[in-house]
């Protein structure tokens, strides 16, 4: 406050005494070019009127709205309300759609071309820059989320407490344990594992020993603690023998952040029903495609019309993006 008021009370004095203070007398002193001295050539009007206008606004804002200390303005406005009150006309005008999104079975969102396109608007936004926008993975970090196979398990609800709570994954580094030998025959063990390695492989023993209690005895994966499948030729990291190599022996760690506080339970569950859309038996094309214009096709609605669900409005959609 006091910073304000000696600004203004300084411009106003400065305005003064340009326009205002003069004596008519041009001072004596220095001249230069022969008859240019200090005083005789003014300020222009147009900058005193420009000055006088700031200043005149300077005071009506800060009679109206807060600026000086705690004074709230003669329209006590405030900013917190301000939100509270886009907040309630936001909920007044989408609110039951949202909640007619949230409560709708995916089956039916999948059926319906703009729900997901409003799903995909909030992929767009919150999962491409890791997982692309082809949601194919990327830079071998990041995994792909079209295909069926899922470290944590692929059912809705596990989906969902991927989204909303994160995770968090740990592969121990193995290589100062078992050695360089041993590390390159559970390698070769795991790249012959899709095919029934043969039982006195030499890096059998040792995958019994170090590598079940998580990854299972036949390799399958323990989805409850996020430890991939290993026996098909999907791997996060790469599936060579130089990336096998390295996540034996240095370990891996990956974590995907939570977006329980991020996103409200209607995106989640947009979000959900886009990443499970290619699983669903009903859902009759694929969901990303787009016409020539740019503009999404949605899936073809040819769901039975008689399912109340189907019959869900989703008209304000684009608002829950």
């Amino acid at each position: 406050m006091v910073l304000t008021l000696v600004s203004l009370t300084f411009l106003g004095w400065f305005v003064f005494s340009i326009y205002f203070s003069r004596s008519g007398k041009q001072h004596e002193g220095l001249v230069w070019d022969g008859n240019l001295k200090e005083g005789a050539n003014p300020a222009p009007m147009w900058w005193f009127w420009l000055i006088l206008g700031s200043l005149v606004f300077s005071l009506i804002y800060l009679m109206l709205y807060p600026g000086l200390g705690s004074h709230s303005g003669l329209l006590n406005w405030d900013s917190g309300s301000h939100v509270v009150r886009s907040e309630e006309a936001y909920q007044a005008e989408f609110g039951e759609n949202r909640r007619m999104v949230r409560d709708a079975p995916l089956t039916a969102i999948h059926a319906n071309p703009k729900a997901m396109a409003s799903a995909q608007g909030v992929y767009n936004r919150n999962c491409a820059v890791c997982h692309g926008y082809d949601a194919l993975g990327q830079a071998n970090l990041f995994p792909n989320l079209v295909d069926d196979d899922w470290q944590w398990g692929g059912s809705p609800a596990q989906i969902e407490q991927s989204i909303r709570d994160g995770r968090q994954a740990v592969m121990v580094a193995w290589g100062p344990i078992l050695g360089e030998q041993a590390v390159a025959d559970v390698t070769s063990y795991l790249l012959a594992l899709s095919d029934s390695p043969e039982k006195d492989h030499p890096g059998k023993m040792i995958f019994d020993q170090y590598c079940t209690a998580c990854h299972a005895p036949t390799g399958g994966g323990m989805p409850a603690i996020g430890a991939p499948n290993l026996t098909d030729d999907i791997s996060l990291y790469g599936n060579s023998v130089e990336a096998l190599t390295e996540s034996i022996a240095n370990g891996r760690s990956g974590v995907m952040p939570a977006f329980g506080e991020r996103l409200d339970d209607t995106q989640i569950k947009l979000l959900l029903a886009l990443l499970t859309a290619n699983t669903d038996p009903k859902l009759l094309v694929n969901t990303g495609a787009s016409t020539a214009d740019g503009e999404s096709e949605g899936p073809d609605v040819s769901a039975d019309e008689d399912d109340a669900a189907v019959k869900v409005t989703y008209d304000l959609l684009d608002a829950v993006e």
